[in-house]
């Protein structure tokens, strides 16, 4: 597509934006109808440990969507001269699970709770009984039932729960519907909707003691792929675009969970697809063709965005220890250049992975590096990031294919697939271990994808699952071969990359804003294939050492998960 084609697409609103709330980057991506990317925006956000709880404010949520539409709409205005006032469709998408309850007047009655928190252990398991089913910790109804086991006052003035996506997409249209593969993340599905059963016996263990629960008067409606979610109201696009130059009327798709928007991003919604979605959470996902023979606590059962059953597993960290320890090489980087590191740099910086295609704002170390003086002046916000993920990534696979003995835990938070409702990020070694700069970075990258693979071992070995194809997606892969390798190993199984893999969940959701528009009668699974026929990708398969080498990595991951333990119960700084 030429520039001006692409001007007139936006000019005339041919148009599809999808909007995704990451744990540490809100990204947006403008599309054509046929999946061309136009223009991206994004707005760097950490979630807060408050009281216990991983949370995001309120007032976080709407600076992060004007702050990230903003970027996006000064892009369009820098690339193409043209104010964008107009969008064909829109789609709101996060991370799953959480709980966000409020009151009939819209008041929050409780900490947002993120999917990061591993405080609802109880209400899990006793969910995991009465359903014969797995309620992960993360899920919205694990959450709800918490509160009701802890008895907090608040349930009984509950109108609404929401995910963040929901949330949002209700604060824009004031439509309370959320879709099918963010439902999933907040109940059990059948058939595209709540499974009814399972409501049954909740509604009948909640009324023991709120008497009338409902658990349909407080959950949004479940939409799927391609449904009329709304339209953009007056007060919803001043929440977006605050100077008032977005128009009103624009339609919107149903709002999607990341998991949702991943499948539709690697174009894995048909059976026996999959894929691989690596960022501050890690998860792996195949579509099935039948139920698991049983639950497994190490395994989410959530829904395609057509509502076909994948099973998921979720693991709660993936590249926050990744990210952490890159920050490190910088400063180090900057010390041996001869400058300090200023105190607090950190904070300034966006990570590599969250927000990978994020140049502006960043120096490039090479312009900083090319004269003595400029390596004198240099400090770690000087460091091109990017070079220096790159760089490291590919000095990893130099590296012994079992990381040489060394061993990671990224743990910032709880690990449900490991057992652990509290994480403490941890490096395990032996006397005799090697450690080489390209093991330790292969032992981080090892590390982010361990506990994917330990549930995905469940799935492909004891279910048998049958898996054609896994895509990887995400920040974690856009250096060429590297993590791609890593995960085919881990898997045993060829594992494909595409072009558009940085571009992930916002791209994902804003292919589910273009469905709702340009579907005509085709399933999404059809329309999908005509967006992808073309797509430039590349596979890689398991090598025999790279395979031998992870298993190795694991059984010594596995032995070790004691010391993790240990270290929970010890460190309490």
């Amino acid at each position: 597509m030429t520039e001006n084609e692409k001007k007139a697409v936006i000019s005339s609103a041919k148009t599809a934006l999808g909007i995704e709330f990451g744990s540490t980057n809100i990204k947006a991506v403008l599309t054509a109808l046929d999946g061309t990317v136009l223009a991206t925006g994004n707005y760097g956000w950490e979630n807060r440990l408050e009281d216990g709880i991983w949370t995001y404010h309120l007032d976080d949520i709407w600076a992060g969507l004007a702050g990230c539409y903003g970027d996006l709409k000064d892009n369009v205005k820098q690339k193409y001269s043209l104010s964008l006032t107009k969008i064909g469709c829109i789609g709101i998408s996060a991370m799953m699970h959480g709980y966000l309850a409020f009151d009939k007047e819209m008041k929050l009655l409780h900490p947002f709770e993120t999917w990061r928190n591993t405080d609802t252990q109880a209400a899990a398991d006793e969910l995991t009984e009465l359903f014969n089913f797995n309620i992960p910790q993360r899920w919205s109804i694990a959450h709800l039932y918490q509160r009701m086991l802890d008895g907090e006052s608040h349930v009984t003035k509950i109108d609404r729960v929401f995910t963040l996506d929901a949330y949002v997409h209700f604060a824009l249209t004031g439509e309370f519907v959320t879709g099918v593969g963010d439902a999933s993340g907040m109940f059990p599905q059948k058939f595209g909707d709540y499974d009814q059963e399972m409501v049954d016996k909740f509604d009948a263990l909640a009324g023991k003691t709120y008497k009338g629960f409902s658990l349909r008067k407080i959950f949004p409606k479940v939409l799927l792929a391609g449904q009329d979610a709304g339209n953009l109201t007056k007060a919803g696009a001043l929440l977006l675009d605050p100077s008032g130059e977005l128009e009103a009327g624009i339609p919107f798709a149903p709002p999607e969970g990341d998991a949702g928007t991943g499948m539709v991003a690697t174009n894995a919604i048909r059976k026996y697809t999959g894929n691989t979605s690596a960022g501050t959470s890690t998860f792996a996902m195949l579509v099935l063709d039948k139920p698991l023979s049983k639950p497994y606590r190490e395994l989410d059962m959530v829904t395609t965005p057509t509502g076909y059953p994948v099973a998921m597993a979720h693991a709660n960290n993936g590249t926050t220890d990744i990210n952490k320890w890159m920050d490190l090489f910088a400063g180090v980087i900057a010390l041996y250049n001869g400058a300090p590191v200023v105190e607090g740099s950190e904070k300034g910086r966006k990570s590599a992975l969250a927000a990978e295609d994020s140049e502006r704002g960043r120096k490039s170390a090479s312009a900083a590096g090319s004269s003595e003086a400029g390596r004198k002046s240099a400090s770690a916000d000087d460091i091109d990031m990017g070079r220096l993920f790159t760089t490291l990534f590919k000095a990893s696979t130099s590296g012994a294919a079992d990381c040489g003995g060394l061993v990671t835990y990224g743990y910032y938070s709880g690990e449900g697939i490991t057992g652990l409702n509290e994480g403490r990020p941890l490096m395990v070694k032996s006397p005799d271990s090697d450690m080489s700069v390209q093991n330790f970075v292969r032992s981080l990258v090892y590390g982010s994808l361990a506990s994917v693979k330990i549930g995905m071992d469940i799935l492909l070995k004891d279910e048998g699952a049958r898996c054609d194809a896994m895509t990887g997606h995400g920040g974690l892969f856009k250096t060429p071969g590297v993590a791609q390798q890593y995960l085919a190993d881990a898997l045993d199984a060829p594992v494909r990359v595409m072009e558009t893999a940085s571009e992930g969940g916002p791209w994902g959701m804003a292919l589910l804003a273009a469905y709702r528009l340009d579907s005509g009668e085709k399933s999404l699974e059809d329309w999908l294939d005509g967006i992808f026929k073309n797509m430039n990708s590349t596979v890689c398969p398991p090598t025999k050492e790279g395979a031998a080498g992870f298993a190795s990595y694991i059984s010594h991951y596995k032995d070790a998960l004691a010391v993790e333990r240990t270290a929970v119960d010890v460190v309490k700084w």
